[in-house]
């Protein structure tokens, strides 16, 4: 292959996040440019193909505008990195979300391979380009999923030029790739991605590459693999997730009380699976989902900086939240300040949430309950979460209203509160809670009849052959309704 810069560059500098709209779609904003290194080897250019190894299903896409460094920039101000830029051109930064934990953090395998940073086809001259006036395009398949502009980026093109300058020596021909907007996702065998820059009259062409099949990789070393978190990352706004619960589970656990399953439970020797001390804001509604930990620790004034500022654990436990989950919130059955309020109340049910329960405090308790979500709380409280708690960590196994939750718990609330279902019990205790419900109403229009409920409540030997002619009945007049 000949490098379309000619001479190889000593290095190729990506910048992690630098378009808000990528920010927003990866639910970050960072303060501060990052960046990871891709291998000169991984250049390619102009109608080269790029190949997905057999065994690898999550080859991403990422349209990008790419500098090439013309002058040496060592510890250069911020107002003069530009001019150490020479050209502008289009970039794909490809690369394979299968391999991401073999190298997390530097991204070797999964963005280094060969061919994974077609650039191209024209050089722009930068001395004839305003660097927040160019615009970035992508296509896959002809269709437009990336259009973004430089005149918002978080961290501009002088500003980065600068910044890695303060520790590492530029040289002529050294690329950086500036980050992707968003709509970036993950592309197949047998698409195709074309990338184009434009700005002040000119245009780098359209970056047109392939993509194919490869060879598997020999079994010596990592071995491509993936879960549900990387297939959301690698198709971005374009995924839509496998539901967290089955959706037969789902209806089975609406159908019955959660009194019902807090008595089955205790018959299964799990008396402690109630939530205790939590109110629904809408008792009217039912909730069903799968449980999502976010834990408090009580405040410690010198490590609230650290913890409890900027995108701390509360606010990334809302934006991990997939459509079912229900985000369980461990703030030590403190309700004097408030664990949520109405605007993360509301970023969870854009999320999908199916509820929330804390034993901590509500604040917005009005706004809250107007939204429609199922909330339970320990208590309304006017004052922010920093009064008393630090948000911690997420994802983790926690405590709440006394009963011990593990991500992936199931979540059922009603009326009466809220209890904690183990996902491999809930297809018996749907069959047995149906069996006990169907019992009561056959023993409540008995009382309603008029007979006491001695031998009748429980059911007693008595009453057992009338029952299953009841039962019969109402079985068959259920099956000509």
């Amino acid at each position: 292959m000949t490098h379309p810069l000619g001479n190889p560059p000593s290095k190729i500098i990506a910048v992690h996040l630098n378009y808000p709209s990528r920010a927003k779609e990866r639910g970050r904003t960072p303060a501060q440019p990052s960046y990871f290194l891709k291998p000169p080897s991984s250049l390619a250019g102009t109608k080269e193909a790029i190949v997905r190894p057999e065994g690898c299903e999550l080859l991403g896409f990422e349209g990008e505008i790419a500098l090439v460094v013309g002058s040496r920039a060592q510890r250069v101000r911020p107002e003069d990195g530009w001019s150490h830029v020479r050209w502008v051109t289009a970039a794909n930064d490809a690369g394979v979300y299968d391999l991401r934990y073999a190298d997390r953090g530097s991204n070797l395998r999964s963005k280094g391979a060969d061919g994974f940073t077609p650039i191209g086809p024209r050089l722009l001259d930068a001395r004839q380009l305003d660097p927040d006036a160019l615009q970035l395009r992508t296509w896959v398949n002809g269709e437009l999923v990336q259009d973004d502009t430089t005149d918002t980026l978080l961290f501009p093109f002088g500003q980065l030029v600068a910044d890695l300058s303060r520790l590492v020596t530029l040289e002529p021909g050294d690329v950086i790739l500036t980050g992707t907007p968003a709509g970036a996702s993950v592309v197949s065998p047998g698409d195709t991605v074309e990338v184009e820059v434009t700005g002040s009259g000119q245009s780098t062409g359209r970056l047109r590459n392939p993509i194919a099949s490869g060879p598997a990789l020999e079994t010596y070393g990592a071995m491509p693999r993936t879960d549900a978190a990387e297939r959301e990352a690698a198709h971005g706004a374009a995924f839509t997730p496998e539901p967290l619960l089955d959706k037969r589970i789902e209806d089975g656990l609406r159908s019955v009380a959660v009194a019902t399953l807090s008595a089955q439970l205790r018959g299964r020797g799990l008396p402690h699976m109630s939530i205790d001390g939590v109110r629904p804001t809408r008792p009217d509604t039912k909730m069903v989902g799968v449980a999502h930990t976010l834990r408090y620790l009580p405040l410690r004034e010198d490590l609230f900086k650290r913890y409890g500022n900027g995108m701390n654990a509360q606010k990334r436990a809302i934006e991990q939240l997939r459509p079912g989950h229900v985000l369980v919130m461990d703030a030590r059955r403190d309700t004097s300040a408030g664990t949520l309020g109405d605007i993360l109340a509301l970023r969870a049910q854009q999320r999908g949430a199916a509820g929330v329960v804390t034993d901590g405090g509500l604040r917005d308790s009005v706004a809250v309950t107007e939204l429609g979500l199922p909330v339970y709380h320990g208590g309304a409280h006017p004052s922010v979460l920093g009064r008393r708690h630090v948000p911690w960590d997420t994802g983790a196994p926690i405590a709440c209203g006394g009963a011990l939750v593990q991500p992936g718990d199931l979540l059922v609330g009603d009326a009466d509160g809220v209890v904690v279902v183990p996902p491999e019990l809930a297809e018996d205790l749907i069959t047995d809670c149906r069996e006990q419900e169907q019992r009561e109403r056959f023993i409540t229009e008995q009382v309603r009849a008029g007979h006491d409920i001695d031998g009748l409540y429980p059911l007693g030997p008595h009453w057992h052959e009338m029952y299953e002619r009841w039962r019969k009945q109402h079985s068959t007049q259920g099956e000509h309704t």
